[in-house]
């Protein structure tokens, strides 16, 4: 139904994924195209290494998205802008996690995450534009709930903040803004998501986001203000306390006795 979305939402996905990162903050670890390790090694080549993840060949991230995102969470026979804000939750969460917010948003169980036939024919019923603001709403609040938001969910948020205004448009069938061009060190909507999820078989790769870049600019800022106020209220302390030292001299000097012979002006 909406196999002319892939194109779109792959080139987003990959601007948000950006290129090779092996942060320590990342459960992922060494990732390329935001496929990690982990999935190189199930989808790929079974004896990967951190070198391979970081010559992976881009084709080979297409690939992998395509057979086991994509195709697995059935996007091609979703509505346009859903097919999209469930694609790029899968990648970055977990297909598993994915299914069961598509099922419970749905109104359907969630006690499976298998996108099947009524999940598809329930779809097809909903306003595609309420699907993707209640996709993407659930997703920030499970982001929120996650131990390293305060380090990455700065990029967590664009992130998904950029899904949702994309997939509206889908939706709406209204033209897309262009794509931003990422930076030279992080895509801004890059994020570490946990991996193993125990709701389904297949779950993503933890991707970086440029949230941790965002993170350390932030906290060189505030680091900064903190400086700039400490040296204000320092030479605000100095000032007081010259004030005071000068009024005690002058109150000092005008209380001592004249010398014999000598009279205090009046002036």
């Amino acid at each position: 139904m909406a196999a002319a979305s892939y194109e779109m939402a792959l080139t987003r996905l990959l601007k948000d994924e950006g290129g090779y990162t092996d942060h320590p903050s990342d459960p992922g670890g060494p990732t390329n195209f935001g496929i990690t390790l982990n999935d190189a090694r199930r989808y790929w080549k079974g004896n990967a290494t951190a070198d391979d993840v970081r010559a992976l060949p881009q084709s080979v991230a297409r690939r992998i998205y395509r057979e086991r995102y994509w195709n697995a969470m059935r996007c091609d026979e979703l509505p346009a802008g859903v097919d999209y804000a469930v694609f790029d939750y899968g990648v970055n969460s977990g297909v598993g996690r994915t299914g069961k917010v598509l099922r419970r948003v749905l109104k359907l169980s969630d006690s499976t995450s298998v996108v099947s036939d009524e999940v598809i024919a329930a779809a097809r019923e909903r306003a595609a534009d309420g699907l993707v603001i209640a996709i993407c709403a659930e997703r920030i609040a499970f982001l929120k709930s996650l131990k390293t938001f305060p380090v990455f969910g700065r990029g967590w948020t664009a992130r998904v903040n950029g899904v949702r205004a994309a997939a509206l448009a889908m939706a709406q069938s209204r033209p897309l803004a262009p794509i931003a061009r990422a930076s030279a060190e992080a895509s801004p909507g890059k994020a570490v998501v946990p991996v193993k999820i125990p709701a389904g078989p297949a779950s993503a790769g933890a991707v970086i986001a440029a949230g941790a870049v965002s993170a350390v600019a932030t906290s060189r800022l505030e680091i900064a203000a903190l400086v700039v106020a400490a040296a204000a209220i320092t030479a605000l302390a100095i000032f007081f306390i010259w004030r005071w030292r000068h009024r005690t001299h002058q109150e000092a000097a005008l209380t001592v006795s004249p010398l014999p012979g000598e009279e205090r002006s009046r002036t």
